[in-house]
């Protein structure tokens, strides 16, 4: 039973492998796709199915080697009231929020 299974899979694996290997067309009756706006010319099959260089961009595998200070953020610019962002400690309390507000309820 069990070299039935491996000759059933050997023999679906080659039937696979088998497969006919032919250029691309578009199907009877149907015509190439049309030539893009801004392109000069029409494309070819090969050029369309080639990617582009952005749809697979080249792979960066450079490590820090040492660790270096941030540069300066020359869009890290403070509020616009003018001085610099007040700095609270994490989970302090902001301080109390002043009652100025009215309420008016429905109804009345």
């Amino acid at each position: 039973m069990r070299a039935s299974r491996i000759i059933l899979i050997a023999s679906v694996a080659a039937l696979a492998a088998c497969g006919r290997q032919a250029e691309l067309k578009p199907a009877p009756g149907q015509p190439m796709p049309v030539k893009p706006l801004m392109a000069k010319t029409t494309p070819t099959v090969d050029q369309l199915l080639t990617p582009p260089t952005y749809a697979r961009p080249a792979r960066v595998d450079e490590l820090v080697k040492r660790s270096q200070p941030r540069p300066q953020d020359p869009f890290d610019l403070p509020p616009p009231t003018g001085g610099t962002a007040p700095s609270l400690p994490a989970g302090s309390d902001p301080g109390t929020v002043p009652d100025n507000t009215t309420s008016n309820t429905p109804g009345e």
